[in-house]
């Protein structure tokens, strides 16, 4: 059963049935337009983010698997802003402002991915990447929270989504 596996990036809920993901699907003798309806239904929940996604094709029977990844930090911390793009000067232009439950989210959401092994030292990494996009978190530098977090005063808050973390793949 020799496989074939296809990785591309998306936007989630958004392929379109042209290149460069058309002429490799035809190649392989798949239907364009099931494959690209299908991906996007299991993008759908990350509409307009970039998102990994892995076909694992059989060639022989001509069946296929799509596993969806996790799409990237920036990505996640920007939908949670409502912001379009990064900011390009984050020292002095801010692009949004998001609360520090989100944060959390995302820590959790990013576990498989990332390295940190508590909680506590996830959020200060997403906190970075905020810090590094140009957002601010419930109206406060990351960085100033990232102190906070050292200082244990978001320990009770932490405490409440640690069985998430437990919980979560990674």
């Amino acid at each position: 059963m020799p496989t074939k596996s296809i990785k591309i990036v998306v936007e989630g809920g958004n392929v379109k049935p042209g290149p460069p993901l058309a002429p490799t699907l035809s190649q392989l003798g798949l239907n364009v337009g099931e494959v690209v309806k299908k991906i996007n239904d299991a993008t759908s929940q990350f509409k307009g983010m970039s998102v990994p996604v892995t076909l694992e094709v059989d060639t022989d029977t001509k069946k296929y698997e799509i596993k969806v990844g996790i799409p990237t930090t920036t990505s996640l911390l920007l939908k949670f802003a409502n912001a379009s793009e990064p900011s390009g000067d984050p020292a002095h232009k801010k692009v949004g402002d998001i609360k520090f439950e989100d944060i959390i989210q995302v820590a959790i959401m990013k576990k498989p991915q990332i390295t940190a092994k508590t909680l506590k030292a996830a959020v200060k990494s997403i906190l970075g990447t905020a810090h590094s996009i140009g957002l601010t978190v419930d109206k406060k530098s990351p960085k100033e929270l990232v102190k906070a977090v050292d200082e244990g005063k978001y320990d009770d808050l932490l405490a409440k989504y640690e069985q998430k973390w437990n919980e979560a793949e990674g």
